[in-house]
């Protein structure tokens, strides 16, 4: 009888976990939290926070708070926080501090996540045929779903080691957003240089541990980035403010119906106010893109300015101009100063000043009013 041939016993190699299961919860509360920062994709960021939120909050306060975006949700520090305590890991100094910081950022989300919550149920009583949203959650939707996505895309980028920028004025105009946008984008770049301006200066541990794989001339790359999106944010409040429609009585109608002037320049990134907004004034703010020169009427006179064709009447002596070698450092704090930091201002402007002429030409932005 033939003895038969001893086999092997096949083994299969147990596949290597990802995702959220491939967590290294061995490795502590902070290599998780690396681990989330680098691994873990947007939508499981979400799902976690959201857990979490269930968990530890009431079925009152959890309604508000789910009711808002989610990108509201999709920060990774905080997500792996709550992924160790949705999990039952072992409580630490370190995880506490950052349960803490969770839990009061959520927190804040209750009155926003309230209004957001009665809108959709007001929404829901309505005839199905019919959708009606208020200009709140239209704008909110608009946000969420244009530039919201160009800062979560940034930050993967920078997640992934890319130096990346963006550029959010051409981004509102691309997207057709107002003003009105800025707030809710303010709120996510001012919370990324906080953490950057922590980790550069070393202000706070947590974030100097947080961002320890950076080099600090990447940190600095990323506050510049981040200051220039906010500098880009008031830009567009500027011009906000600016484009607001102003009640024109006829006399004002034929003053300024031969004006010729500049609405807006994309280069410096600058609007014209309506030139109604300029009679009976007497303070303003002008700057010709051709020449770059920055322009400062004044007058005495009891009726302000008048306008008469193209030309500004009634202007006095003490009307400047300065050609400027570098606008972008003067031009965004021109558009916010008082009458006084505007006089300190044009202090650091080392051109010798002239005498304006008063008039307006195809260059010429209306800046702004200041009396």
């Amino acid at each position: 009888m033939a003895i038969p041939k001893r086999t092997r016993k096949k083994t299969v190699r147990a596949r290597a976990r990802k995702g959220v299961l491939g967590a290294p919860v061995d490795g502590g509360f902070d290599a998780v939290k690396d681990y989330f920062h680098y691994e873990i994709d947007r939508k499981d960021l979400i799902k976690q926070t959201k857990t979490f939120v269930k968990k530890n909050f009431n079925k009152t306060q959890a309604k508000y708070i789910l009711a808002c975006p989610e990108y509201k949700f999709a920060f990774s520090h905080y997500a792996a926080t709550a992924f160790w305590y949705n999990t039952g890991q072992q409580v630490t100094e370190r995880s506490e501090y950052w349960k803490q910081s969770l839990i009061a950022r959520l927190s804040e989300l209750v009155d926003t996540g309230k209004t957001l919550h009665h809108e959709k149920v007001l929404e829901a009583k309505e005839t199905p045929t019919v959708v009606s949203l208020s200009p709140q959650q239209r704008l909110q939707n608009k946000i969420s779903n244009t530039i919201m996505q160009d800062l979560l895309n940034l930050e993967d980028e920078w997640i992934e080691g890319e130096k990346a920028s963006i550029n959010v004025y051409d981004l509102f105009r691309k997207h057709g957003l107002s003003g009105s946008a800025a707030q809710p984008v303010r709120q996510v770049v001012e919370g990324w240089l906080l953490d950057y301006e922590d980790a550069y200066h070393k202000r706070c541990e947590q974030a100097v541990e947080g961002y320890s794989h950076l080099k600090r001339p990447e940190l600095n790359r990323r506050i510049k980035e981040c200051q220039a999106m906010l500098e880009d944010l008031d830009r567009i409040k500027a011009a906000k403010k600016a484009t607001r429609k102003v009640n024109k009585t006829p006399s004002l109608e034929k003053q300024v119906s031969k004006v010729k002037y500049k609405k807006e320049d994309n280069e410096f990134k600058i609007v014209s106010i309506n030139p109604a907004q300029i009679v009976g004034k007497t303070h303003l703010l002008c700057f010709n893109t051709k020449t770059r020169k920055l322009i400062e009427y004044k007058t005495e006179s009891t009726d302000g300015f008048v306008i008469s064709g193209t030309t500004i009447k009634n202007i006095n002596s003490e009307s400047r101009a300065w050609t400027l070698r570098k606008p972008m450092d003067i031009l965004p704090s021109a558009l916010s100063s008082t009458p006084k930091q505007f006089e300190t201002l044009v202090k650091q402007i080392t051109t010798k000043p002239s005498t304006p002429n008063g008039r307006i030409n195809e260059d010429t932005i209306l800046l702004r009013v200041l009396k």
